[in-house]
């Protein structure tokens, strides 16, 4: 995917006028008699993956991590660093959590949870260094045949993962944002060059048919992976509970505050005896937004693997900061599954 920043000197070019082959340009004073060195200003750069300006170029290749999503894993250490968080089925009506962090890695993540080859295809799609632990079969053969870079628990227990004790199995398995670079130098895996999903980012509002400052997203009859939302607009972010309590980071207590929330859907079906599902993530579908307290219908589609909606034939402008990203069953469908009011 092509880049969404310029090479570093390019930008510095830009900014500060570059030096030609007969030596460095002389700075001039200005009429008040100080001098421009041309150095670049704060945030020159943009996160690809929020839209928020950086001081510094973005990177570092993303990380993807399966994030534990039951009730006994609650509250999750990390989430609040992730820039997108894609909730999901795993099994029967159990979501889980797909955390992508290319802004910044926290201290600590987890509970991590096991791998399902969609989840692996997302992961390669985002070119990003996977973390799982454990595994359906289907996600087995594929993270054994190289589809992607990654680290898994079953492998690293005890070393890179680290178990809580203030949790059972399989909910009390953690990996540090150290382990992860460590995992990755052990084994070779390129950390920087992050993929760029050519998302869009505007601050302006788009025009929007509804108001729709509170949000509730249904996976099925189990109000334990019920999400709700509420906007608030005075921070220009929406809140998030699941099962009646607020989704807070476990390390720092920080509530999320999240610019966009996304409902995709998607073909499922099940594949096994265990209620094993396959998610279609390459034929698009309808899609809601959400953000800025605002409510609106659109169409996503895949771009190189990743779920992206759209504005015609562009993606749909997004605002700053994280968001969070549903993705419910075809059947009952958007209409079934969220609901919104003013």
């Amino acid at each position: 995917m092509k880049k969404g920043w310029m090479p570093a000197l390019a930008v510095i070019c830009l900014l500060a006028g570059c030096q030609d082959k007969d030596g460095p340009e002389t700075a001039e004073p200005g009429d008040d008699g100080t001098v421009t060195t041309g150095a670049p200003a704060e945030n020159s750069y943009t996160a690809p993956y929020t839209g928020l300006g950086m001081a510094e170029a973005p990177d570092m290749r993303p990380v993807l991590v399966t994030v534990n999503n039951h009730p006994k894993a609650r509250p999750q250490s990390g989430l609040s660093g992730a820039d997108i968080v894609y909730e999901m089925l795993a099994e029967g009506e159990i979501t889980r959590l797909l955390a992508l962090y290319q802004s910044e890695l926290p201290d600590r993540i987890g509970p991590v949870r096991s791998a399902r080859d969609y989840f692996v295809d997302l992961a390669a799609a985002h070119d990003a260094l996977y973390i799982a632990h454990g595994y359906s079969p289907d996600a087995q053969t594929m993270l054994e045949s190289g589809a992607v870079d990654h680290l898994n628990g079953m492998k690293y227990d005890g070393s890179l993962f680290k178990r809580s004790s203030d949790r059972v199995a399989p909910h009390n398995s953690y990996i540090s944002g150290d382990a992860i670079l460590k995992g990755a130098d052990q084994n070779g895996f390129r950390m920087n060059g992050p993929a760029d999903p050519d998302w869009r980012f505007d601050e302006e509002l788009p025009d929007a048919a509804e108001n729709a400052a509170t949000i509730e997203i249904s996976y099925g009859r189990n109000q334990a992976f019920e999400s709700r939302y509420t906007y608030d607009p005075a921070e220009g972010t929406y809140a998030r509970s699941s099962g009646g309590e607020a989704t807070a980071d476990a390390e720092t207590g920080e509530e999320l505050a999240l610019s966009n929330i996304l409902v995709l859907e998607a073909p499922h079906r099940i594949i096994d005896e265990k209620g094993r599902r396959a998610i279609d993530f390459g034929t698009g579908g309808a899609a809601y937004v959400f953000r800025d307290g605002l409510f609106q219908k659109a169409e996503w589609k895949s771009l190189g693997g990743v779920p992206t909606v759209m504005d015609g034939s562009k993606p749909f402008p997004l605002a700053p900061g994280k968001t969070w990203i549903h993705v419910v069953p075809d059947s009952p469908g958007l209409s079934g599954s969220v609901g919104y009011t003013e």
